[in-house]
């Protein structure tokens, strides 16, 4: 909607002193419209752990962190539309503009539970680099669809899940 608003303007607009203006302006409010969703998203991140932290005091201590042995489990917890699918979404959630880097590659791995209802939770990266780890961890939580839950004779179980993740700067 803000691209055809823009677009509107940019077209009315005659002189091109006044087009260059509007174009640098709508770039510079597109970059703090993007850092306030990013700290929108971040402040999310903190809610959704402090809560899963304070679920983990106040549950039963019933939460593995490994998966059921694999003669147990039937069915592995899937993403619909398949792994590539999970990849691509992460990838379109991921925030890099906030990403800081030394390195030309960056690397993570991503790790998280996969409840019964087929929700997630306990996301965490692992990574050298510190803000990859939270945009991963970021767009993890925003996925949009829900995962079908891994299955252990019939029964739907919590599954750990690993996703690699890497970034490459040009």
């Amino acid at each position: 909607m803000l691209a055809k608003e823009f677009q509107k303007h940019l077209n009315a607009e005659k002189n091109p002193f006044q087009q260059a203006l509007a174009k640098k302006d709508y770039a510079d409010f597109m970059v703090k419209l993007d850092s306030i969703q990013n700290n929108a998203f971040i402040n999310t991140l903190i809610k959704v752990k402090n809560r899963e932290d304070l679920d983990a005091y106040t549950t039963l201590p019933e939460v593995q962190l490994k998966n059921p042995p694999r003669e147990t489990l039937t069915e592995q917890a899937q993403y619909p539309g398949g792994f590539e699918k999970l990849r691509t979404q992460v990838a379109d959630l991921f925030y890099q503009e906030s990403v800081h880097a030394d390195e030309k590659h960056i690397r993570a791995e991503v790790l998280f539970m996969v409840e019964r209802d087929g929700t997630i939770s306990n996301v965490h990266a692992e990574g050298h680099n510190f803000t990859f780890n939270r945009q991963a961890e970021i767009a993890l939580y925003l996925l949009p669809e829900k995962f079908s839950p891994a299955k252990s004779n019939g029964n739907a179980v919590r599954y750990r899940f690993r996703l690699p993740l890497a970034l490459t700067f040009d």
